[in-house]
């Protein structure tokens, strides 16, 4: 198959082509593999490559309803046999284990044929996708800047043209702020639908989801028709939907209540352009016939961002200790993972819990607000997408907290609680580019971000909706009308547009 007709089928279409014998899985999976050759250089989406286990997965007879599709795995939570699951972590390279997560399972299953895995920063913890393990992955539509994180690596893979969907992870934006980034739907399910297992119950608390990137809203749903349910051993199981997504998404949403705010919960600066998208989204809404009004939640902000990070700073520290017992010794994390292990480690356990009893204020909060409202509209992102450095902190800065790493002083003053100025600087200069993800995370609600807005420069920046706990369906129905109201399947980088007029004049 051509790259052009390749770039014109979302996942749904292709597995529609492979079921009528009209390509072959074989030739999906070559063009997928000569794309990301010809833009690795360029992007650096992929840090895995695999495709002697796609070539053995292809001479098997291809199950479920994505059969034959090119797929990539995120290098983190995504566990497959056999081969090393590195978090971007020099310390993570020779970890491999031995049996599939769940989700990758599940996609397996669904007859998606994965053939490499993505980049991120290390351990997932970064909005930006720039580990020393594999280097920064560019954003598609600039290559100077991010295309956000942690799912930076699977985002810039789709909106590249490698694959017309891939795999990703929400602990506190992961999968909403690439696709903002990146011009792609994102989708973070509510906790709960999406099993972590079988190595892990809840992922941060159950703050993370799993999820995919994707170019089409019908991908979006019938990914999650392949991945909702509780697996054996899951700690809790939320009710089923109603039918199968794919088929729920088709239904007219009705006419919303939809509450929106533009105000950065921690009172940072959100630039015009942020703004703009989601006036511009509101009014989409109006004409859509929709019943919008600005309003947002009754929300303490700032305490949100504390209880988050709470949980950021603190799992870090056990993080790194259980894969050093599973047998990680491949190197030393990077010194900014090094400097949350310790912050992480001074924090006593009556604060962690403490903080973790917070999630339930500000889930009653959201919760009275949804009394009201379908749906909350922000920006996902509070500004456009970032050149590669920028909140990078200054070099003499870095070679004093290092110095102070490696000598345990850090350690000291951060236990002496001497060094709260600073753990609230880097908390709050590491939000505030992001500060709408978060409280979607702490209430185990879905969110999405829809790609409705371009910037004057030309990069995306998606907005996002919050709906109520276990209401993907209305979220994925709204999504349904955006997309026919404002279509943006086609809307594509200029180097991936350019890229398909070369194949289709060759």
């Amino acid at each position: 198959m051509h790259f052009h007709d390749y770039l014109h089928h979302d996942a749904t279409s292709l597995a529609d082509l492979v079921a009528r014998g009209e390509v072959s899985p074989h030739e999906l999976l070559d063009t997928a593999l000569a794309r990301q050759a010809q833009v690795h250089g360029q992007v650096n989406a992929v840090v895995r490559l695999m495709e002697e286990q796609a070539r053995r997965q292809l001479q098997r007879l291809l199950p479920g309803p994505f059969a034959g599709v090119p797929f990539l795995l995120k290098d983190t939570l995504q566990d497959y046999a056999g081969l090393p699951t590195t978090n971007a972590s020099r310390a993570m390279r020779k970890h491999v284990p031995t049996e599939h997560a769940s989700v990758v399972r599940r996609y397996l299953d669904a007859g998606l044929v994965v053939f490499g895995k993505t980049n991120l920063p290390e351990f997932a913890l970064k909005g930006v996708t720039d580990p020393e393990l594999f280097g920064r992955t560019n954003n598609p539509w600039n290559l100077a800047h991010t295309p956000g994180g942690s799912s930076g690596g699977a985002a810039a893979a789709v909106a590249a043209g490698i694959v017309p969907m891939a795999a990703g992870n929400d602990g506190g934006g992961s999968i909403r702020i690439p696709a903002a980034c990146c011009g792609l739907f994102g989708l973070r399910p509510s906790r709960g639908r999406v099993s972590s297992g079988p190595d892990v119950g809840e992922v941060w608390f159950g703050a993370s989801s799993e999820g995919v990137l994707s170019r089409s809203v019908r991908d979006s749903a019938l990914a999650l028709d392949v991945l909702q349910g509780a697996e054996p051993g899951d700690p809790f199981v939320i009710a089923p939907p109603a039918a199968p997504y794919a088929e729920l998404v088709r239904r007219d949403p009705g006419r919303l209540r939809i509450g929106f705010t533009s105000a950065s919960p921690i009172g940072t600066e959100v630039h015009p352009e942020a703004v703009a998208a989601v006036k511009h989204a509101a009014e989409l809404l109006r004409k859509l016939g929709h019943e919008v009004e600005e309003s947002a939640p009754e929300i303490d902000g700032a305490l949100l961002a504390t209880a988050y990070l709470h949980v950021y700073f603190g799992q870090v520290p056990s993080l790194v200790a259980r894969m050093k017992a599973a047998g990680a010794s491949g190197g030393e994390p990077e010194l900014m993972t090094r400097l949350l292990m310790t912050l992480g480690s001074a924090l006593k356990a009556p604060a962690l819990t403490t903080q973790l009893a917070q999630w339930n204020t500000f889930a009653r909060a959201l919760g009275r607000f949804h009394q009201r409202y379908d749906m909350l509209l922000t920006p996902t992102l509070a500004h456009p997408p970032v050149r590669h450095g920028t909140g990078d902190l200054p070099a003499g800065q870095q070679a004093l907290l290092g110095f102070l790493q490696r000598t345990g002083m850090l350690g000291l003053l951060a236990r002496l609680g001497l060094l709260d100025s600073t753990v609230e600087q880097i908390a709050r200069d590491n939000l505030r580019h992001v500060p709408f993800t978060q409280l979607s995370n702490l209430t185990g609600t879905p969110s999405m971000s829809v790609p409705l807005y371009w910037t004057q420069d030309g990069l995306p920046l998606g907005v996002q909706f919050v709906a109520k706990f276990g209401a993907e369906d209305r979220l994925l129905q709204l999504a349904r009308q955006l997309e026919e109201a404002q279509p943006w399947f086609d809307r594509l980088p200029a180097m991936t547009r350019e890229s398909a007029v070369v194949a289709a004049a060759a």
